[in-house]
């Protein structure tokens, strides 16, 4: 399985790093590009639609989470703890299934695209 996703401690912070521009990740972008225009999947706009969709499944993953996107990447920050261990795991895992079961993000963001604040 193409390695995409991954965490890490680092300092005080534990982090998930995203390849947005990985073969899966990046197929992906393009697909969701094709339905809704203002989805051109750099890091800025994954932030967007992960935020969007954390709100509206995961909002708990939401509390204490920093990002700091660029073209190519996406990364996760949460202050060190256990608990944020766990929440940075859970969110790795959640990337990698959106990613993997694609479906559901084409539809989220051909029904909802509109509320999504793109960058």
């Amino acid at each position: 399985m193409e390695d995409y996703v991954s965490t890490a401690k680092y300092g005080d912070n534990v982090s998930v790093y995203f390849d947005v521009g990985a073969e899966k990740p990046f197929a992906l972008g393009e697909r969701l590009n094709a339905v809704c225009e203002m989805a051109y999947m750099n890091g800025y706009n994954w932030e967007a639609l992960l935020n969007w969709y954390l709100g509206q499944t995961a909002p708990e993953l939401l509390e204490g989470l920093e990002s700091d996107p660029e073209a190519g990447s996406y990364v996760a920050l949460y202050p060190l703890s256990p608990e944020n261990e766990a929440k940075a795991e859970k969110l790795a895992g959640l990337i990698r299934s959106l990613v993997e079961g694609e479906e559901e993000l084409l539809r989220a963001v051909e029904e909802h695209g509109d509320e999504i604040e793109w960058d």
